[in-house]
């Protein structure tokens, strides 16, 4: 090998289509093991095949053979593959970190790269060879997660009993209205939160909701808690060892065919998906649910979930116009309040982040009351769920923090606090002191429109678990007991 490198470096020809190969090669690897969850679909693989790798090759290949057959461009056409090799690698590189946005950063890149290929040009085979050795390394890295992708299983989300025959004595239309990180009225009245969210909570109670004060998250992210709250059972990160940013076929489990999207289904539900923006779609999953406000033609193939922003209110004013009869289910998915800055370079510091978290709060607050006065104005068969994946991890500097281990049982609550109120269009059900967090939580909505108490009996356990990276040997650990009180314990496969 060493001297076929030696061969291409030192001989005179050109290698247009192994010059467009490593131009696109290591921005392509690099963006998949940057990003694997985000992009990997067939149509997303297709499409990096063309930008990254189709694209250059035959863009090479033909400007030099044109370059070539034109007199007067002798003395440039010794630029051409230096230039194009740097100037499109460049631009990926770009691309694939921060986007097609930045146009003056774009431009800027593609006159230094330029500057750079002219001034090395005697050299670009030598950056030729060091791009593929890039690419090779990164695809160390990358083999293992392209590996456990294509044979991880879910199995884990088969129920241990029949639930997924239950059939319902009532039909309520069910809104599940999801409010990103929003902490329950337990934790936002105590330290790190202090905050005094009466008004709206008796705004909520005058109009027949019931507050569940102690409901919290089992997992701390977005995705690893609805892909528990849909998928009925634990998932404990399925492979904690593994560098994954994200939970394997989360999105595919959220949005698609699972249990609780099955149970509506066979009680001849219509089910609704409503995204405010589309990070649930990002890598293309294959949706179950029968209307989604989101349209996968409109999602671009490298983006990151949240380009777009839809208007809820007016989208379900629509759907209300024609689905007020019963046998409904709606996913409602808004972004407030959120939480703290990921990013601990962009953190505002602990007390600023505290103010921003509640001013979005507050407008979350407006936005629901005003969401739920338009169901109930034009539903009178409505069960209301108003509920949040996981807290608002106020207390930290940023969201990064919490990853590491935790001796402060307030900050450890921060992380997985979440709110919880609901609407019952009638009787609440007697077992309603069940709902503690997302893993039981349509088990035990189940069990209640179905009349049947035997689904109870299959209850999840009611802990919360967080990857640790440090502080402790790199794991998942049980940070929440059944109760509600911090531990610390690991899972027996770490």
């Amino acid at each position: 090998m060493r001297q076929n490198i030696i061969q291409f470096v030192n001989n005179n020809k050109q290698y247009p289509i192994i010059t467009g190969v490593a131009s696109g090669l290591y921005p392509m690897l690099y963006y998949y093991n940057a990003n694997f969850t985000y992009v990997n679909s067939v149509s997303q693989f297709l499409f990096c095949l063309l930008l990254f790798l189709i694209i250059p090759i035959v863009g090479f290949y033909a400007i030099t053979k044109v370059i070539a057959r034109i007199k007067g461009l002798s003395k440039v056409a010794k630029f051409t593959l230096p230039i194009l090799n740097l100037c499109w690698f460049s631009l990926l590189m770009l691309v694939s970190s921060y986007g097609i946005k930045r146009r003056t950063l774009l431009l800027l890149v593609l006159v230094i790269a330029t500057v750079i290929a002219i001034i090395l040009y005697k050299h670009y085979k030598k950056i030729v060879v060091l791009q593929c050795l890039m690419a090779v390394t990164v695809l160390v890295t990358l083999l293992p997660k392209v590996l456990d992708y294509a044979t991880v299983s879910n199995e884990w989300i088969e129920q241990t009993d029949a639930i997924e025959t239950a059939t319902f004595k009532t039909k309520p239309n069910v809104y599940m209205i999801q409010v990103d990180g929003y902490a329950n009225r337990v934790e936002l009245s105590k330290p790190p939160y202090n905050f005094d969210n009466s008004t709206f909570e008796k705004t909520l109670e005058h109009k027949g909701f019931k507050w569940y004060s102690n409901y919290r998250s089992n997992y701390y992210s977005t995705l690893s808690s609805n892909t528990s709250l849909f998928g009925m059972k634990h998932h404990y990160h399925l492979e904690p060892s593994k560098p994954y940013q994200e939970l394997i076929n989360s999105r595919e489990i959220i949005v698609g065919e699972n249990p609780v999207i099955s149970v509506f289904k066979k009680n001849n539900y219509k089910t609704h998906l409503l995204l405010e923006k589309p990070y649930f779609l990002v890598n293309r999953p294959k949706t179950a649910y029968d209307y989604c406000n989101i349209s996968l033609d409109d999602l671009d193939y490298l983006g990151r979930g949240f380009e777009i922003k839809k208007d809820l209110e007016s989208e379900l004013n629509r759907l209300l116009k024609t689905n007020n009869a019963s046998g409904n289910f709606y996913f409602i998915q808004k972004l407030l309040p959120s939480h703290i800055t990921n990013s601990t370079d962009a953190s505002k510091a602990k007390e600023s982040e505290r103010t921003l978290y509640l001013k979005r709060l507050e407008e979350a607050n407006v936005w629901l009351t005003e969401l739920i006065a338009n169901i109930e104005a034009k539903d009178d068969n409505a069960l209301i769920v108003v509920s949040a994946d996981h807290g608002g991890f106020v207390g930290f500097d940023s969201t990064n923090e919490s990853t590491v281990k935790q001796d402060t049982e307030a900050l450890v609550k921060t992380i997985f606090t979440a709110t919880l109120a609901i609407k019952w269009n009638g009787e609440t059900p007697k077992f309603d002191d069940a709902f503690k967090t997302p893993v039981n939580f349509f088990r035990i909505l189940f069990a209640h429109l179905s009349e049947n108490e035997t689904y109870l009996e299959h209850l999840q356990d009611d802990k919360s678990y967080i990857i640790i990276s440090k502080g402790a040997p790199f794991g998942v650990y049980e940070c929440l007991d059944e109760n509600g009180n911090a531990v610390f314990n690991p899972l027996p496969n770490n």
